[in-house]
């Protein structure tokens, strides 16, 4: 599979790069949908999403070039290539999040709000990414068959494109975007709850994409180790006990106090 959109000699516009700026357009665009509905800054979202993103994608790739320090430290200069892939979405989780944070800390507003409003966005952007790394030939799990690949019912091109250096791989970045879609739908839905409350989206996601993630990583061959175990695993253990925990919290509040559908009343100024 071709990895460029067009290429002009040793420049070109690559896929992966295209498809992580659609998922981030949609997905701030998204955000200030919602938060136009509380009656939210749209600037203010903006550029909190903007630091988020750009310090997400840092976060990302120091995380994976931290597990990966082997490929990178005799041409550190390749650190920088992001757009041949190597990212990882923990890092960027983890980055984006304290951005986000000190950024509503800075403005005094609810963080935990502003991160449900997020999460959908969230999911979706994450499934359309998976897309550039089916383009770059990477996160796809183990060797498979031709006639395993059939029994599927995929497209001819994602078949195709799992034909990689003379074998066909299991694609587990197609599960994985897929799941992500399920999730994006299923928190649209939720979040018209009525009794739904601050924070439940944010723990949903939290629970959700690491159960997701647990099992999707278990198939990849590609995975980031720690010692004999799998950190993306790891990680995922612990995000879903972050968000179980909160449900459990969250549960103990009254049928009405901290309702995510009621108007929002803080001024945020700039």
């Amino acid at each position: 599979m071709d990895p460029y959109i067009i290429k002009f000699g040793d420049f070109g516009l690559r896929w992966y790069s295209c498809l992580i700026l659609i998922g981030v357009l949609i997905g701030i665009k998204m955000v200030q949908k919602e938060g136009r509905r509380f009656g939210i800054n749209k600037d203010f979202l903006f550029n909190m999403a903007f630091w988020s993103i750009i310090f997400g994608i840092i976060g990302a790739r120091i995380y994976y070039v931290i597990f990966n320090y082997d490929i990178y430290k005799g041409d550190l200069m390749s650190v920088f290539h992001i757009w041949e892939g190597g990212m990882a979405i923990h890092g960027g989780l983890i980055a984006g999040t304290i951005t986000a944070f000190l950024y509503c800390k800075k403005y005094q507003v609810d963080f935990v709000r502003i991160a449900d409003l997020c999460v959908p966005a969230l999911l979706l952007a994450q499934g359309i990414g998976r897309w550039g790394n089916f383009f770059n030939g990477e996160a796809h799990g183990a060797a498979t068959s031709l006639e395993h690949l059939q029994s599927m019912h995929l497209p001819q091109f994602i078949i195709d494109g799992m034909y990689i250096s003379g074998l066909y791989y299991e694609p587990t970045f197609l599960y994985e975007s897929v799941a992500c879609l399920i999730g994006f739908v299923a928190l649209l839905i939720i979040r018209r709850f009525k009794y739904i409350k601050v924070g439940t989206l944010t723990s949903i996601y939290l629970m959700y994409y690491s159960v997701i993630r647990f099992f999707i990583e278990s198939m990849r061959t590609d995975s980031l180790m720690l010692g004999g175990f799998r950190v993306a695993q790891l990680v995922s253990i612990i995000l879903f006990l972050v968000g179980l925990v909160s449900v459990m919290l969250i549960s103990r509040k009254s049928r009405f106090e901290g309702l995510y559908n009621r108007n929002y009343d803080q001024n945020i100024r700039f």
